[in-house]
């Protein structure tokens, strides 16, 4: 079992520096208790991959990542042949032909890596909404029952079951063949309070007022209508910046100066200087 208690994830998780609410932890417990993958989905940015490499980082599990992205095909994400090698084999030998389709030949790709691990593994499968619908194809069969069919070798079921994860930014609806397999975990930008705890966690050092300050300018920013709304990583960058440079205090001039570390499209920082009532910029 990889948590006895969703307690014990929250305790585990802020370990190694990630602060998680009930929805979190009950969720992240479940998905390791019942052995069902998890499936987060939310705006980018929020935390769904720092997720996965928290709860392998809790749990010293071995992580495998799979990065999603139009185009990606089976050769990438499951397994090919070395058909280099193969083709050495039969120039060398006109009679190999029947050992060419061997594990000598079998290239692993992150899918059948974390099938085949005898360790305990996290499988992130990252930003699922941005691949191909085939690839959900590919993932159903592995989702289910943890094994992957290689015609010429047959059916390899996994020697430890994965925990795996999957995130989502909602950029287009995932099936529900896929949905059925997984647990469901929706996460949002955090609250100005849960942000301030998560910034102090990554940034020894930064006062707490500080802190406070930021958290509760960049929700002042999402609100907005932006092309790309701040995420907690940039928030923490923030936070790094100004403690770099020696700042003690949130004001106009230290915003207007380092607007560009959260908001990274020229229009987004023009309708926040004007909406926070920065002074114009030259």
């Amino acid at each position: 079992m990889w948590f006895a208690s969703p307690d014990e994830v929250r305790e585990r998780l802020a370990a190694v520096d990630y602060l998680a609410d009930d929805g979190i932890t009950t969720s992240v417990f479940l998905a390791g208790a019942l052995g069902k993958p998890l499936l987060t989905e939310g705006p980018a940015g929020v935390g769904k991959t720092q997720l996965a490499k928290a709860v392998a980082a809790a749990t010293g599990a071995r992580l495998i990542r799979l990065q999603c992205y139009e185009g990606l095909d089976e050769a990438r994400a499951l397994y090919e042949w070395n058909y280099k090698k193969q083709l050495l084999r039969i120039q060398a030998d006109d009679d190999a032909w029947d050992d060419i389709f061997s594990e000598e030949f079998l290239l692993e790709r992150p899918l059948l890596k974390a099938i085949r691990s005898d360790e305990p593994t996290v499988l992130l499968i990252d930003e699922t909404d941005k691949a191909d619908v085939e690839v959900e194809g590919l993932l159903l069969e592995i989702l289910s029952d943890y094994q992957i069919t290689i015609p010429e070798l047959g059916t390899i079921v996994a020697a430890r079951t994965p925990y795996v994860v999957l995130t989502s930014n909602a950029t287009r609806e995932l099936s529900e063949a896929l949905k059925r397999r997984c647990l469901y975990l929706h996460l949002d930008y955090p609250t100005p309070e849960r942000e301030r705890d998560i910034v102090l966690a990554q940034v020894p050092g930064l006062p707490a007022s500080i802190a406070e300050q930021l958290a509760r300018t960049v929700a002042a920013l999402r609100v907005l209508e932006l092309k790309k709304s701040p995420s907690i990583a940039e928030t923490i960058d923030w936070a790094r910046t100004l403690l770099a440079l020696g700042r003690t205090e949130l004001d106009e001039t230290v915003i207007g100066q380092t607007l560009g570390v959260v908001l990274k499209h020229n229009s987004d920082q023009a309708r926040a200087a004007k909406e926070l009532g920065l002074p114009a910029r030259s």
